[in-house]
């Protein structure tokens, strides 16, 4: 298939060190560029020395190592060649509209450069996705049960619908292969509970809110503010008036109970270490 263009469309997509669009920096840049013209595509493809430290959690996703960018050009030094790759394009790329596009904006900003989108055609194809394949308890439902539902958003209807739903995806799946985001092979959905809830949640991640998480070494970290990524209960202990700010403002219950409990056993690690 062909597109039908008016002007140039690049495609592209970024790794970075971090999701911190502002903080974080790109690591590698893809770029394949379309031409209204019908001139055959071209491709730029770069790895770059973002400068800062990268998370764990980032190259547990691209896989890019320090030393793969040691030797590799800073952004400032690859930046014009970039812009003027772009040049007027279009832009489009998979959950850009939130990550990629705004990253590089910030990039070209640091070294001078107005990378301007109002002009510009932004497509993310995450949200066409999202939009044509709904994840609504009326589309699942049509979708493992082949059926409309009626009387949506009354309780009682949407929780009998949410059962013929999941006895549907039981069916559907029981054999079906799942790889993880480290090439393992499963085949996750079964009739057991504790295999699903497993499956169905982030293992990371302590409170639903997502504001306390395991790293690496499997201690609690924050995964916002200024301690990201530090340890809860030593941060908290060094600066007590942020951990009674986080007891004040609207966290979840969840998130203040656990700050509590990891601040006690904090504090008793210390003081059984002077004894």
């Amino acid at each position: 298939m062909e597109f039908n263009l008016e002007r140039d469309l690049c495609f592209f997509d970024i790794e970075a060190t971090g999701l911190n669009v502002v903080k974080d920096r790109i690591m590698q840049i893809a770029i394949i560029k379309y031409f209204a013209n019908g001139k055959a595509p071209e491709e730029l493809s770069m790895l770059i020395n973002p400068g800062i430290p990268m998370s764990m959690e980032a190259f547990g996703v691209h896989g890019i190592s320090p030393k793969d960018v040691a030797n590799k050009p800073t952004f400032q030094q690859v930046a014009d060649k970039i812009y003027r790759f772009i040049g007027d394009a279009d832009i489009a790329g998979y959950n850009s509209n939130r990550f990629d596009i705004p990253m590089l904006m910030e990039e070209f900003a640091r070294v001078g450069l107005d990378f301007d989108v109002e002009k510009r055609r932004l497509i993310d194809i995450q949200r066409i996705f999202y939009k044509m394949e709904p994840r609504t308890l009326k589309a699942a439902y049509k979708f493992y049960c082949k059926k409309n539902l009626e009387s949506a958003h009354d309780a009682l209807a949407d929780v009998r619908a949410t059962v013929d739903v999941f006895k549907g995806q039981l069916e559907l799946y029981k054999d079906e292969e799942y790889e993880d985001e480290d090439g393992g092979i499963t085949k996750p959905i079964k009739n057991d509970i504790k295999a699903l809830h497993e499956f169905t949640n982030d293992q990371k991640f302590i409170d639903v809110t997502q504001k306390l998480k395991y790293n690496e070494k499997g201690e609690i970290v924050f995964s916002f503010g200024k301690y990201m990524g530090k340890p809860v209960a030593e941060s908290l202990t060094k600066d007590k008036q942020y951990y009674h700010w986080i007891m004040e403002k609207e966290f979840s219950v969840q998130v203040k109970q656990t700050v509590k409990k990891l601040m006690k056993e904090y504090e008793k690690s210390m003081r059984d270490k002077t004894q």
